[in-house]
């Protein structure tokens, strides 16, 4: 129910308040690990907005973002949003191994 409840938010904030700023919805995390492995470079010391960053984890889940496809509908922000929790793992695990000393 809560991952039903999450994704129906992200679908009606998404479409309602594009302009929002995603941190609002996403922890700091998630956004960073999602840009980081859609945009392929460093995210910006600002969050991006929430219609863009709906759309990155779209993408994660099956969403192609062409010039007539409306806004991403729940089951490609659903699997996004799958992906996107994979990612976050992999940072935080690859952070942590840097941290540790050899030896």
């Amino acid at each position: 129910m809560i991952i039903a409840w999450r994704v129906l938010l992200l679908t009606m904030l998404g479409r309602d308040c594009p302009e929002m700023p995603c941190d609002v919805v996403f922890d700091q995390a998630e956004w960073q690990a999602v840009y980081l492995v859609t945009q392929r470079k460093p995210p910006p010391e600002t969050p991006p907005s929430l219609d863009r960053m709906v759309r990155m984890v779209a993408g994660l889940g099956g969403f192609l973002n062409r010039k007539r496809d409306g806004f991403p509908g729940p089951q490609t922000i659903w699997i996004g949003l799958q992906r996107a929790a994979d990612f976050v793992l992999a940072l935080e695990a690859q952070r942590t191994a840097d941290g540790e000393s050899c030896g």
